[in-house]
This record gives C-alpha cells, structure tokens and sequence, in this order.
C-alpha cells in the first residue's frame, strides 16, 4: 500500500431522504422517522453520528437531505456538538439511493484527491456498538483494498421485508464475495435462506473508495453519472429542474449487482432500520408485561403490546399484542403483526391530500415552531414559539384580524406604524392589512398564541 492510499480520509454519508411511512403518525413526509425521537432523548439520525464519531472524525460527517429537512437537521447535528456548517447535502427532491450517493463522492472529490466513504441510512439502529465498530474498521481495510463493502446482517429470523444478499467464497477479513442479491422474500424461501447460512439482510451500509465507486458509476451508469457531473460544476446549488429528470435509482440495482467488486460482511450487531412498529417493539425493551410504553398511558390486562402517547392520557383495557400510537391529530391502532399495513393507509391519506399525511399540528422552522390548536370556519388559533434572538414575519391570512397574547418571555412587534414591547399577559390586535415582525429579544424562548378571526 503507497503512501497516497494511507493518507487518504474516512467521511460517513448518512442518508436522510425517507420518510418511514410504516412509522406514521408519528413520521411525516415533513418530519420524517430520522428526526423523531422514539427511544429515550436522541433522535435516530443523532444517535447513528454519535455512534460513527467514536471511529471516524466527526468532522467529516455528511448528510444528504431533502431541502425541506435541511434547518431540522442543522439543529439535531448543533445539539449534539456536531458543527453543522458545509456538512449538509441538499437534494432538490429525492431520487433514491444512487444519486444520493453519487452526489455525496462529487461533493468530497471537490476537496480531496480520494477518500474512503462509509455510508449510512440515518434511521437505524444498533444494539451491539462494539462489534459494529470492528466490522466498520474491517470495512474500512477491505474498501482501502478496493472492494465495494455492503455490511449483511446474520439473520435471526425469516424476515421478508427485507432484500438479502447470497455470500460466497472468503475474500479476507471474513468478507464474502458476493453472487446475488435477491428482492424480498416470501416467508417459506426466507426460511430456506436461514438454513442456507450464506444469505444475509441487505442493511443499505456501505464502505468504498470514492475513485472506486466512480470507476463503476463511469462503466455501469455512464448517463447518471455525466448528468451529475454536469449538475455539480454548473450550479453552485443543484436546480430542482435538472434533478428532476436523474433516474430514481437505488445503488444496489445500479452498481451493486453489476460490478464484480463488490464484497458482502457477515455482521451480528443488533442492526435493524426500525421500518414498521413491530421492529420499533422488538428493539425496545419491555416492562413485565412484555409491553412497550411511552407517554402517559394507563394500561390494564394489556400485554405484548406497544402503546406510545405525545399529547394525551391513553387508556387501555384487554389488549393483547396491539400497535395504539397517539399524535395531536391522529391516532392509529393495529394488530401488532399487521401494523406495517399503515403504509397503504399513508398512500390513501396522500391520495385524498390529507394534510396529516404531509405534516404535524406542530411545524418546525429556522425560527421557532408553529402548532395549530384549533382551524373552524372563520376562525384559527396557533400557538407560536420563537427562539432567542429569532425573527418571525407573520405573513399569514391578509385577511383576517389577528389578536396576539404573549404567554411567555417577551415579545418586540414591528408593524409599519410601530414597533412596541409586550411581556406575558399582554396582548395587542393587528387590522388584516398589517404585516407584522415578531422578534424574540431575551433568552428564553418566546410563546404567544395567535387568534385569527375572519372579517
């Protein structure tokens, strides 16, 4: 190995595009299952940069996202001291795993010669952390070498929502080479697979040179490839215009099963994406009764159950391996084993442009948030908080007269007449044809209710 090959960096790529449909209500197309916090205070994407910090620079951690997602994540990375500047990714819309991948090399090779990339979905999780670091320092010499990693998970049982991959002949570092991939199996052939003891889950982590990976691209996808490469050195940001026409491709069926150097590793950590609620109950862990709770919940000759509250008291009674999740404007409730069917209920939801499908009461900005608490007719009452030393312009219905009431901290309201001071408890009405400022001065942050009446 030369000098060149020692010196070159590691940089994880964590993959922040799903949505996690099996995970609603509480995953939305706009807060997706990698921002919400489901075990303890860390939120998935927190918790897969915490554990790849241990080995790898956290300094060179890398996200490719939604544009829509990019403030939410900034404040994840900023929570846990990660530093977020110049390490977020913005894809105009998604495209699957191939462009996002592709896109994260060019980024890098605009200021390095060549590195290792190790990519991550950011919505797993992993139980054993020790045993994953060494299959990741393995994964690491193996992509020095110039083989293309994709970490197989042993598996424990005949799962079918997942793809797997056939290993064969030993190649080092107890990597396998590998002669398939093959799509989701139904039950009986993912037993079969078991009893095989060469087939493994398809986890969608990777490890690989970067000139590697773009050898492959230049023979495999040629087209993808220069339309990227034309989108990168063109635009300082990627237009939605050309993104739009990459094709919606994952890097398995791209690259993947194509190249010959691709190289499977047997991996045994506890791994698992947490794509529906019955994985999310599987991973936690359970009180006596074998059920998961979060929330305020009173549970009566309910077991094997998993029952998550946000907003409200949930009451059970003779339940027995049930799926009840509470959100403000939702609440599903299913047999725990047919709970991944809520993906076709999100289709219908989106069909029917229900906005549950899309967002939250409570929406996330740069800014503060804003949660709806209550929409009729000609009337509309939001709760809005503003961060220290945050602004808010309040663009909404022109229309309608606005009265605001400060709950909390203090508020500095710039309208084109005036610009006044309120502290909690006072409140003031805005005419519909006043645009409004809304500036949080202190440093707590700032909540005040927002009345709109129709006129």
């Amino acid at each position: 190995m030369g000098m060149s090959d020692q010196q070159i960096h590691t940089f994880p790529i964590l993959l922040a595009g799903g949505t996690g449909t099996r995970l609603w209500p509480v995953s939305r197309q706009r807060f997706p299952k990698q921002m919400v916090k489901f075990i303890g205070e860390e939120s998935l994407i927190q918790s897969t940069m915490k554990r790849l910090a241990h080995v790898i620079d956290a300094e060179r951690i890398m996200v490719v996202c939604g544009k829509e997602h990019f403030h939410e994540i900034e404040k994840h990375m900023e929570e846990i001291d990660i530093q977020p500047e110049g390490k977020i990714i913005c894809e105009p819309c998604g495209r699957n795993t191939a462009p996002a991948i592709l896109l994260a090399i060019l980024e890098i090779l605009k200021k390095e010669t060549d590195a290792v990339l190790c990519v991550f979905p950011a919505d797993h999780v992993i139980k054993d952390i020790e045993n994953f670091h060494e299959k990741l320092a393995s994964a690491v010499k193996l992509a020095e070498m110039g083989h293309i990693v994709t970490f197989g998970i042993k598996p424990h049982y005949p799962e079918t929502g997942y793809g797997y991959i056939e290993g064969a002949g030993e190649v080092y570092e107890g990597a396998l080479t590998i002669k398939r991939f093959v799509e989701k199996p139904d039950i009986e052939t993912a037993k079969k697979y078991i009893e095989a003891g060469n087939f493994f889950w398809n986890s969608g982590m990777f490890a690989f040179k970067a000139s590697v990976m773009m050898d492959e691209f230049r023979i495999f996808q040629k087209e993808l490839l220069e339309s990227m490469e034309n989108l990168v050195s063109i635009e300082d940001s990627i237009t939605l215009k050309g993104y739009e026409q990459l094709p919606n491709i994952s890097i398995d069926y791209a690259v993947m099963e194509k190249t010959d150097r691709g190289v499977v590793l047997p991996s045994d950590f506890g791994w698992s994406d947490i794509g529906t609620w019955k994985s999310l109950y599987d991973y936690l862990p359970k009180d006596e009764n074998n059920n998961v709770i979060k929330g305020d919940v009173l549970a009566r000759h309910t077991k094997n159950s998993l029952i998550m509250g946000h907003e409200r008291l949930i009451a059970t009674n003779h339940l027995n391996s049930m799926v009840v999740v509470e959100t403000g404007d939702s609440v599903f409730v299913s047999d725990m084993n047919h709970s991944r069917d809520v993906k076709s209920i999100v289709e219908n939801l989106k069909e029917k442009e229900r906005k549950e499908f899309y967002t939250h009461n409570t929406v996330y900005y740069p800014w503060g948030s804003c949660t709806l608490l209550e929409h009729e007719a000609d009337v509309k009452v939001t709760r809005i908080v503003i961060y220290p030393g945050s602004l808010f312009e309040d663009r909404s219905d022109a229309l309608a007269k606005k009265h605001l009431v400060i709950v909390k901290g203090e508020a500095r309201i710039i309208t084109d007449k005036s610009t006044r001071l309120l502290s909690k408890g006072e409140s003031t009405t805005l005419s519909e044809k006043e645009v409004v400022k809304l500036e949080n001065p202190g440093i707590d942050p700032l909540c005040l209710i927002r009345v709109e009446l129709d006129t």
